[in-house]
């Protein structure tokens, strides 16, 4: 016992207690200088370590220990071949902080970090020595762009410790699905239909969001995210955003919640038939175009159509984005509006003057106009009359006797005629012309000026399928079926053939001929004749019975 007390005793007059090379021991800090620190770890010599490992970090060059403290340092040798102790601190930090690490693995407990740089696969973390974040482990939902992480501190689980490689692993995800099932529990339990909650959007998708309650997600449908339109849901949100939502449906067992935003606030579509009065003028922006028209908003919420026919009193588009885009503001005029149906039908035009009132002055019935040919159709013949305005001649206003098949027999585009106002209707923006109308109607004189049974010269003007056109006189055509006409007899057009009426329809306008008739007629006139030209003379039957 004495002589262990001697050995003891001798130690501590020289000065030192040695401990055994690559070891942790303990020191004390004697002296700073501008260079170095000066530590006593119980050896005859003291040991001196380079300043920069005690700066606080890279960036902060700032020493927060002072002479006195107690410090743990890692002795390399006792002493190099000048006699000087190899020590050092950072080496003993970084060991100590191996075995924290090893500790903090085998226990599950929480360690601090901040992230100081992205690198393949993930974030790199300083814990006191780098560690590494796998990009699956940074959170909850996959993240784009990592770099805006660096910088942040949080608290991680390691989940794996490889001190021979110098690899440590650890997560984030593991803390907040851990914490996430914690306020699930609470969640579930304080949840119900028409609660207002807090929550945090998750993840956006072309259909709604999700939004995180408190370890349970609810979807909010992009049609309950506002009462106006809305095309895609990251128009409103970001991921990350904090809003308050009201539960429309909560499913407990299959842990399903429907959230709505808009039902938080009033439906704009209550009150808009104060707003909206028929005729009423409003100002709205263009949100949609579609084929048939283009929709406005009035307001957040309220929604209008304007139809492609109510855009211009004269001008014929084909489609809105002739005339509108995305984003212009309009002015407007309210038509019609359905509150149950929640439309409103708006009119642009209708914020100028109606150009066709107008016609109705400036062109009076009966007047007669001028105007060139600007398009042929089956039915008739289109005049324009202003810019964006033309008038229909029908086919049936043409001609008083002739039977127009299509009007390009008589016209082509470009030809200047007169017509004569028959018409305007302002409500269906038609204008109704007639060129026969111009002079009288010669049917007027017909039936009396083609008797029955009067012989005339015709012209033959065209050949048909089941006979011929014989123009009687200008303006005046009539049909002469081939059962009227001679068999063995043929006509080529401008041929002139005489024929016999053989009916008048003044109501239906028909003059009905024939030339059969008119050569019967002719052979029934010659014999008359003759019977009425020959000398008296005795009949051969007188003569036969003076003989007897």
């Amino acid at each position: 016992m004495s002589e262990n007390f001697e050995a003891l005793l001798k130690q501590h007059e020289e000065g030192r207690v040695k401990s055994s090379p690559n070891s942790i021991v303990d020191g004390e800090i004697i002296e700073i200088t501008k260079d170095h620190v000066m530590v006593d770890i119980g050896y005859k010599a003291e040991g001196m370590i380079p300043v920069s490992e005690f700066y606080k970090s890279e960036t902060e060059r700032v020493i927060t220990n002072k002479v006195g403290d107690t410090i743990k340092v890692f002795l390399f040798r006792e002493e190099d071949n000048y006699g000087n102790i190899i020590i050092s601190k950072k080496e003993a930090d970084r060991l100590s902080i191996w075995e924290e690490m090893k500790a903090a693995y085998e226990n599950e407990t929480i360690v601090h970090g901040k992230i100081v740089s992205r690198v393949k696969g993930g974030l790199q973390v300083d814990i006191g020595i780098k560690a590494f974040l796998p990009g699956s482990q940074i959170d909850l939902r996959p993240i784009r762009h990592l770099e805006k992480l660096i910088g942040e501190e949080y608290d991680f689980k390691v989940i794996k410790v490889n001190q021979k490689r110098g690899n440590i692993v650890l997560s984030r995800r593991a803390l907040l699905e851990k914490e996430r099932e914690s306020l699930k529990s609470d969640t579930l339990d304080n949840l119900s239909e028409g609660l207002i909650v807090n929550g945090i959007i998750k993840n956006l998708t072309d259909y709604g969001a999700f939004v995180d309650l408190g370890g349970i997600d609810g979807l909010l449908h992009i049609t309950d995210m506002s009462w106006g339109r809305v095309n895609h849901p990251s128009e409103l949100f970001h991921v990350g955003d904090e809003l308050k939502v009201k539960v429309l449906s909560f499913d407990k067992e299959h842990e399903r919640v429907s959230l709505g935003l808009k039902q938080i606030s009033d439906d704009p579509w209550v009150i808009a038939e104060d707003r909206y009065d028929i005729n009423s003028r409003h100002k709205g922006k263009i949100v949609s175009l579609a084929d048939y028209g283009a929709f406005v908003q009035l307001e957040n919420g309220v929604e209008g159509l304007i139809h492609i026919s109510e855009m211009s009193w004269t001008k014929r588009i084909k489609h809105p984005s002739r005339l509108l885009a995305v984003g212009d503001e309009v002015e407007v005029m309210v038509l019609s509006l359905d509150r149950e149906n929640k439309r409103i039908a708006l009119g642009m035009k209708q914020m100028e003057e109606n150009p066709w009132v107008l016609l109705s002055e400036k062109y009076p019935m009966g007047s007669i106009i001028k105007g060139k040919v600007k398009n042929l159709t089956d039915f008739g013949v289109f005049i324009g009359i202003e810019e964006g305005i033309d008038g229909l001649i029908h086919v049936s206003d043409i001609s008083w006797t002739q039977k127009i098949r299509h009007p390009k027999e008589m016209f082509k585009k470009g030809d200047e005629i007169d017509a004569k106002v028959l018409n305007i209707d302002i409500e269906n923006e038609r204008f109704s012309l007639g060129i026969k109308q111009i002079s009288d109607d010669p049917w007027a004189a017909i039936p009396n000026k083609y008797e029955t049974n009067k012989n005339i010269e015709a012209t033959i003007i065209r050949k048909v399928e089941f006979g011929y056109l014989v123009e009687l006189e200008p303006e005046l055509v009539s049909y002469l079926h081939r059962s009227e006409v001679p068999s063995g007899d043929s006509y080529n057009v401008g041929d002139k053939v005489m024929l016999r009426v053989t009916h008048i329809e003044a109501e239906d306008r028909k003059v009905s001929v024939s030339v059969k008739a008119y050569r019967e007629a002719e052979e029934r006139g010659f014999l008359e004749d003759q019977m009425n030209n020959e000398p008296e003379t005795v009949k051969m039957s007188d003569f036969m019975k003076n003989l007897d």
